[in-house]
């Protein structure tokens, strides 16, 4: 299956594994780095900012993956992260220089909003609706792999050997110019320069993305995605703070567990079930996609399972429980990550991949925004009222799901069939 695919298809997930393997190992230290350097209350503040950043370079980089070209687009973003990632290098040789260190990493961003919906476009653009959940399963399961790797990487280096970690981004980031520039093909032939400066300016850009948000199908599922995610992310907010604060310290296996510890545990469980099992599950989908609706369906279970496993790391505070929802949640994950996905394809317009792909990027960035409530609201629900609502959250992202797909399309948009 896997020679079967567009070699697109298999050179961007060869890249994005490279990319985030060594990037997985820099960029979640990047808070401690700036809270060391600058303090707590300054580095949250450069971090919301960089966060601003990659929002609006999104909605830019999916515009000009439409009128530029996939292609020209994916090899500006990967250029730009070269220099970077240079300039990190360069502005820690010799001891740490915060402010060049921020201001390298705010192009970091900038090229990954080029780069995200570029890329996604073009995976949209060289598959067909049979290989789709296949090709975003063996993705997601890249994605974990990778960033399993590159944490225990960081967790090894990065207190001693800052420095080799960024040189080892940097000539990853060569590495991964050269292979896009040597192996992918434009998928959407780009516009003239005047074409395109003017389809770039701030009114067409409004335009464009005003009809991706009055498109009510895409918008119900989006404000799905969201729901879905915001549980997810509840992980680093509620659940960490509910552990640290209520799970009883004691042995296992001659080690001593706390709450932080065990939360390390169930987050490393899940990649490692995610790796481990993306295979096997992905061939079922595959024979049990072949009956009608059944993407769907499996997508919505996905969703139940993955908010039930989370309401009990919500409520729960025994071992056996937290891993017992660790399980579940990720069998719902392997469930829904690749339909979830498939089925977006199918929402969206083929002239506009770039913008509406761009749009759901951000839903991750409204998801850890949602997330961040449940600190202060789960201090006055508690641990069962978390759980309550997690599950609620989970039947939110199933009914706006349902809606989206039975919606109405608008004018040039295809109808996606009725659940």
């Amino acid at each position: 299956m896997w020679q079967r695919l567009h070699p697109n298809i298999r050179m961007r997930i060869v890249t994005s594994f490279l990319s985030r393997m060594v990037g997985g190992a820099v960029f979640p230290f990047l808070a401690i780095y700036f809270t060391t350097q600058l303090g707590a209350a300054l580095a949250g503040l450069l971090l919301a900012l960089l966060v601003g950043v990659q929002f609006l370079a999104g909605l830019y980089g999916g515009a000009l993956a439409d009128a530029w070209g996939r292609r020209r687009t994916l090899l500006a973003g990967e250029a730009l992260k070269v220099a970077a990632f240079t300039g990190m290098l360069l502005a820690n040789l010799d001891g740490p220089h915060p402010w060049w260190t921020f201001a390298a990493v705010c192009l970091v961003n900038v090229a990954s909003g080029l780069i995200n919906p570029a890329a996604e476009a073009m995976l949209m653009d060289v598959s067909t609706p049979e290989s789709r959940t296949f090709m975003y399963a063996v993705n997601y399961w890249a994605v974990n792999a990778s960033l399993l790797i590159g944490t225990l990487l960081g967790g090894w280096l990065y207190g001693d050997h800052f420095t080799l970690l960024l040189a080892l981004l940097v000539g990853m980031s060569l590495v991964t110019f050269a292979l896009v520039w040597k192996g992918m093909s434009e998928t959407r032939a780009g516009k003239s320069s005047k074409a395109v400066r003017q389809e770039l300016g701030w009114r067409p850009l409004a335009r464009s993305y005003a009809r991706v948000f009055r498109d009510r199908a895409f918008a119900l599922f989006t404000l799905a995605g969201i729901a879905v995610l915001s549980i997810e992310f509840g992980r680093s907010n509620f659940v960490a703070v509910h552990l640290a604060q209520d799970f009883p310290a004691q042995l296992l296996a001659g080690v001593s567990l706390d709450g932080v510890r065990v939360l390390s545990l169930l987050t490393g469980l899940n990649t490692l079930m995610i790796v481990l099992l993306t295979a096997p599950v992905t061939a079922w989908v595959d024979r049990w996609n072949k009956r009608p609706y059944s993407t769907h369906r499996l997508m919505f279970l996905g969703f139940a399972l993955f908010a039930t496993g989370f309401a009990l790391l919500a409520a729960g505070n025994s071992l056996s429980v937290l891993l017992i929802g660790t399980l579940v949640l990720s069998l719902g994950e392997l469930l829904y990550v690749p339909t979830r996905q498939a089925l977006l394809a199918d929402l969206i317009p083929e002239n506009q991949r770039g913008a509406y792909l761009a749009v759901n990027g951000q839903i991750f960035t409204l998801a850890k925004w949602v997330a961040a409530l449940g600190v202060p609201l789960g201090a006055l629900i508690g641990g069962v009222g978390m759980a309550a609502l997690t599950v609620l959250l989970g039947l939110l992202g199933i009914w706006l799901s349902r809606l989206a797909l039975s919606t109405g399309r608008p004018s040039g948009v295809p109808q996606v069939g009725t659940v």
